[in-house]
């Protein structure tokens, strides 16, 4: 999931190391979580409140008394950011990014020092501002290569190469970059550095900071911002790790009020009894907790992650009613209910699919009852829209399965780019931002499929499929769509005077980050015991250690 449909079942015929999704240890999956959620404490005392205010008064003074001009400004600037609590300061921050901008935007790569130059590329665009890859040519020798004398810049390698990863297409001196300097850093990995730099490489090899999941590379970067020993801001530090642990608690209320494990009140997912009603339907609400959280953690999002989470779920079920129970009898009735979108049509439908249906369309009611209060019902409309078209679509994949046929690479992407399921979550995204101004605008340009959202999808299996290459020419040929993907989303999430406003591009960002999550190795949905449960215990369960 998204839209396991075809991919599921193609890749099986493709390989033998196939897992059903139920299993002991998927049970043992569901209680590890049940039994950790039943004995969690959320409460948050007045006395942690008030001293992550007191904290988060002196990063502010922090903040402003460091001079604009500074250099390590910019080092302050990520520090809070990698630490995961960019968002108490967003204004702070744009402002000065913005003033950096109007400083060194025009500037031709008149700055020497490699580390600054690339930090401060990165975290303009970022920001969404365009900064022109130029800047690099202060590096490069006669013959257009960069200069061999950085390699022993580790701190200006490193910053390079996350540097690289905001290329857009058209940038041939950022692909240069990105194979100069991850062939040197991975060769430094095994050499003797500083504990803080060696962390930094291991950790940026594996995943560069444009691609990490916030609220994981956060937690990581906690223990490697420490080892940065005496020059370390002891302050700054107690501050993300107070702030990490009080987020995680209010996360973990939230999850339990959906999943209603351990409360008393009518439970969400209990009451609809899907585990006797539909026992093929995977169940994979703290998953689905897990995805959202990934999209906005930030305390303002409360609305937004429960009605997305609630969606992600009912998305889980209809995608194993259209590949696991649904007949090709029952599915064209189903896809027709939900075009209809009326309670009147659940007569129609076998009692499985009844119980779905109904409880999508009470998951949407209760969203735009929610919404009423605010003036922004209108949003519910263009969410529902993208899920009668992703019905649509799961329809037609299921008709492949059960006709035999394989659809060629072309045939797949025409489907597959819709079908995936992320238009369909961008759109229902924006439905709970409260905190943000969205306009029926933004709608209409999310439910367009801009080419952000397209670049989210591939087809690996396909082209092993249709061209009958080498599961490693596939991965090649996967590995450089990825990387073309990449550089689609680095070029959407640059603001325009057309574009919408950066908390709508973040989000469509977000969730490219945590598809690469979580599909870069496996299918860690489908097969959630493998490194999913990790990642979720990691953020979840695990306190910061204070």
């Amino acid at each position: 999931m998204p839209s396991e449909v075809v991919r599921r079942k193609i890749s099986n015929e493709l390989s033998n190391d196939h897992e059903p999704s139920e299993s002991p240890s998927e049970n043992y999956r569901r209680a590890y979580f049940r039994r950790h959620f039943r004995r969690t404490i959320f409460d948050i005392s007045q006395h942690e409140e008030e001293k992550l205010e007191k904290l988060k008064e002196e990063v502010k003074k922090m903040f402003a008394a460091t001079p604009n001009d500074a250099h390590h400004k910019l080092d302050l600037v990520d520090t809070i950011q990698r630490l995961g609590v960019g968002y108490h300061f967003e204004k702070e921050i744009d402002d000065y990014l913005k003033y950096t901008y109007n400083i060194n935007g025009s500037k031709k790569g008149n700055d020497n020092d490699l580390h600054i130059v690339a930090l401060r590329f990165r975290l303009l665009r970022q920001q969404g501002y365009y900064v022109h890859c130029n800047v690099f040519n202060e590096f490069m020798d006669n013959e257009s290569k960069f200069k061999e004398s950085l390699v022993s810049n580790v701190q200006g390698m490193l910053s390079l190469y996350e540097a690289a990863h905001m290329a857009i297409h058209g940038e041939e001196i950022l692909d240069e970059a990105l194979k100069f300097s991850s062939s040197h850093l991975k060769s430094m990995m095994h050499s003797t550095m500083n504990n803080y730099l060696a962390s930094q490489i291991s950790e940026a090899v594996q995943i560069p900071i444009r691609k990490s999941v916030t609220r994981i590379a956060a937690k990581k970067f906690m223990s490697i911002y420490k080892e940065k020993r005496d020059s370390h801001d002891e302050m700054l530090l107690n501050f993300a790790k107070l702030d990490f642990n009080l987020l995680q608690r209010k996360h973990q209320k939230e999850l339990c009020d959906i999943n209603c494990i351990m409360f008393n009140l009518p439970p969400w997912w209990k009451a609809l009894d899907f585990e006797n009603k539909l026992p093929f339907a995977r169940d994979k609400v703290v998953e689905c907790y897990f995805w959202i959280m990934s999209v906005y953690f930030e305390p303002k999002y409360e609305i937004a992650r429960k009605f997305l989470t609630k969606v992600l779920n009912m998305t889980s079920i209809l995608d194993d009613i259209y590949d696991v129970e649904g007949t090709l009898d029952d599915l064209p009735l189903f896809t027709e209910a939900i075009q209809r979108w009326d309670g009147r049509a659940i007569d129609q439908l076998p009692p499985y699919m009844r119980v779905c249906y109904q409880a999508l369309l009470d998951v949407y009611a209760e969203m735009e009852e929610e919404m009423e209060k605010v003036g922004r019902s209108y949003g519910v409309h263009y969410a529902k829209e993208e899920m009668k078209k992703l019905a649509c679509l799961y329809y037609e994949e299921a008709k492949w399965w059960f006709n035999k046929s394989k659809p060629t690479a072309e045939e797949y992407l025409n489907v597959a780019i819709l079908s995936s399921g992320y238009p369909m979550l961008s759109a229902a995204a924006l439905v709970g931002m409260v905190g943000d101004v969205i306009t029926k605008e933004d709608f209409e340009w999310i439910t367009n499929t801009p080419q952000i959202i397209e670049a989210k999808v591939s087809a690996v299996d396909c082209h092993m499929n249709e061209h009958g290459s080498s599961k490693e020419e596939a991965i090649a040929e996967f590995e450089l769509q990825v990387l073309n993907a990449w550089k689609d989303i680095n070029q959407g999430s640059l603001i325009t005077p057309t574009s919408p406003s950066m908390p709508i591009l973040m989000r469509v960002v977000n969730l490219a980050r945590f598809m690469h999550l979580l599909y870069r190795d496996y299918n860690g949905y489908t097969n959630s015991k493998i490194k999913t449960k990790e990642f979720i215990s990691f953020v979840l369960i695990e306190p910061v250690t204070i």
